[in-house]
């Protein structure tokens, strides 16, 4: 991993021990420029972990609870008249000027407030009474839901889902990890530690870098084989869309960056396949049983690679 990455990496450390993974692929769909949604039981530290994150990076942090009486117009702002001028000014919503945002509980919202996000995942602005805003870059989403405790909770729309880059769980700590927190919790906070190692500036430039990579057509290949074999699989009822290819590619991308490669292999590709793609499939009701992961492990093993294919072996080899 770039020397960069890894200080961020072991700041965050600090106060989330014991998951390098997860925070290593977090900082994967930060270069990507995705946006993260955080699927796990209460209290494993997700909040913990992108107020850390915000402070490595040095991006500014906002946070918001989702409840189901937040507007729409709390997250993009709303016009309102001036009582002096008579003139309607715009009022920003928490949004504006904010790199990392937290959206804690998100499936707590209506599904109109939780739409309401849709451009700003997609676009990086709002549009309010008709005029565009552009929203801060570096711009980055993390939204947290609970797969317990469901009542009063929403499904996100499958359009929302799809703009995330990566669904991930953090899990509970093992043992060690759990000694870890509780000792360095003992009168102090280990959040206050936490340094900016990386200025936002500097991940602006990492992620166009990323983008700069090469991924030849023998891997966008791949990917084209792996997403249309999704759609055509007899279990699947929705398949990865191509919103989901390009996300596959900028991952994978983002993977070899993170090894210090200027080009994309097949096994960049398998990397980040499971976790870009597994909240994309939706697999039919009373039919083999299969869940999502167990289809994307079908096709990683049915499809063949790269350097298998026979049509780009010799592309692979130069």
């Amino acid at each position: 991993m770039r020397p960069q990455l890894e200080n961020v990496l072991r700041e965050v450390e600090k106060v989330i021990a014991g998951k390098r993974d997860v925070i290593e692929k977090i900082l994967l769909a930060m270069l990507a420029e995705g946006h993260i949604l955080l699927d796990d039981v209460p209290g494993v530290g997700k909040t913990t972990l992108a107020n850390a994150l915000s402070k490595a990076v040095g991006l500014s942090f906002r946070r918001i609870q989702f409840t189901p009486d937040v507007l729409p117009s709390d997250i993009t702002g709303f016009t309102m008249p001036d009582r002096k001028t008579g003139d309607f000014a715009f009022r920003p919503g928490i949004l504006h000027g904010t790199n990392l945002l937290l959206g804690d509980e998100i499936n707590r919202a209506s599904s109109k407030t939780q739409s309401a996000l849709l451009e700003a995942m997609e676009e990086q602005q709002v549009t309010v009474d008709g005029k565009t805003y552009p929203l801060e870059k570096p711009f980055l989403v993390i939204a947290t839901q609970n797969s317990i405790g469901m009542a009063g909770t929403q499904l996100l729309p499958y359009a929302q889902v799809d703009r995330f880059l990566v669904r991930l769980s953090i899990g509970y700590p093992d043992y060690e990890a759990q000694m870890a927190m509780l000792r360095d919790r003992q009168g102090k906070n280990p959040m206050a530690s936490v340094r900016c190692v990386l200025e936002k500036d500097e991940l602006a430039a990492m992620q166009q870098e990323v983008c700069a990579v090469t991924a030849k057509d023998a891997i966008l290949d791949y990917i084209t084989r792996l997403t249309m074999a999704s759609r055509a699989h007899e279990s699947v009822a929705v398949g990865i869309s191509p919103r989901g290819a390009l996300f596959i590619d900028r991952a994978a991308k983002a993977k070899a960056y993170l090894e210090n490669r200027d080009y994309v292999t097949g096994a960049d590709v398998q990397a980040v396949f499971r976790d870009v793609c597994a909240h994309r499939v939706l697999v039919k009701e009373n039919e083999t049983g299969l869940t999502a992961e167990q289809v994307l492990e079908e096709l990683l093993k049915k499809t063949e690679t790269p350097d298998r294919h026979s049509r780009f072996q010799g592309m692979m080899k130069k």
